[in-house]
């Protein structure tokens, strides 16, 4: 595979320092020294960071940050990109360097999501210390989490992800009149790309998905939702594909986090499979979420 995690996410919001303690006091990461234009920081483990939150006027998605296993792989993921006519830039050393990569290349996809696609993260051996008391996070060679994108066409998503950019599929959700969903692995983690289908005319991001290394600490999170004036979205339920046990809330920024613990991992025997239901039990949806956006979301040309 070119693709072999998420390595990092930005996006820029009115309330990034809203993050410092939504981050780091409330989900458990660590908040790192902040970014050069004053954006919040968070560590997830001994990468410098993982999430970073820009100062701005409204939010939105700045860069999913993909990474490559070898420096040569990015060449590839040129030239794979420019045969289906999307053209790929080479972010220069000092973006690398805000970045906290060595290399990296950028790209926006067919629905106006912006893409870097990094080799060489950097990481500080034992600097990670979680933002509470907790067992940390579940990451290392499985990236920073899983993201799930909507856009209004799932089978051109699929054709571009799997086709182009190598992701491989893990399972589908079909539940007529209520989802249509594509799931993607690209290393041990179920899941490390979403697609989910949205009417015509706007594309976004739903949710980034956390995963916790003991239950408790999940648990934790989810009995203080209230106390740390956090929106639930969904409440604690198991997903048919992947098993995770979690639940879903709304950010600072618009967008949701799925705070998970023990989901299933890919083995080399796996074959896809088709769900008509997303979870086992659980995972209500919270009477006020049909109120709020989707997540962070923005105007595409209807085809």
């Amino acid at each position: 595979m070119l693709i072999t995690a998420l390595g990092y996410l930005g996006v820029t919001s009115p309330r990034s320092e809203d993050w410092r303690r939504f981050g780091g006091d409330f989900l458990g990461a660590m908040v790192a020294p902040d970014g050069p234009d004053g954006a919040v920081r968070l560590k997830f483990d001994d990468a410098d960071w993982r999430l970073q939150i820009h100062p701005g006027e409204a939010d939105k998605v700045e860069y999913y940050g993909w990474l490559v296993n070898h420096e040569e792989d990015l060449d590839t993921v040129v030239e794979k990109l420019a045969a289906v006519g999307v053209t790929a830039s080479w972010g220069s050393a000092e973006l690398a360097e805000a970045r906290s990569v060595d290399r990296l290349v950028q790209f926006t996809d067919p629905w106006g999501n912006p893409h870097e696609v990094a080799w060489g993260q950097v990481t500080t051996s034992n600097s990670f210390r979680t933002g509470r008391g907790m067992q940390g996070f579940v990451t290392g060679q499985q990236g920073l989490g899983h993201v799930l994108l909507l856009l209004p066409d799932i089978e051109a998503g699929h054709e571009f992800f799997h086709g182009v950019l190598g992701f491989e599929l893990s399972d589908k959700i079909i539940e007529p009149g209520r989802i249509n969903a594509r799931f993607y692995h690209v290393n041990a983690r179920h899941h490390t790309l979403a697609l989910g289908e949205c009417p015509p005319g706007v594309a976004g991001f739903n949710h980034l998905m956390l995963q916790v290394r003991d239950i408790n600490d999940m648990g934790w999170a989810y009995d203080r939702l209230e106390e740390f004036d956090v929106p639930e979205t969904l409440s604690i339920g198991r997903h048919t594909n992947d098993q995770m046990v979690s639940f879903y809330c709304t950010t600072p920024s618009t967008f949701h986090i799925e705070y998970g613990y023990d989901g299933l991992e890919i083995t080399p025997d796996w074959v896809p499979r088709v769900y008509t239901k997303t979870q086992i039990w659980g995972h209500q949806v919270h009477p006020e979420t049909k109120n709020r956006p989707p997540g962070i979301m923005h105007e595409v040309p209807v085809a």
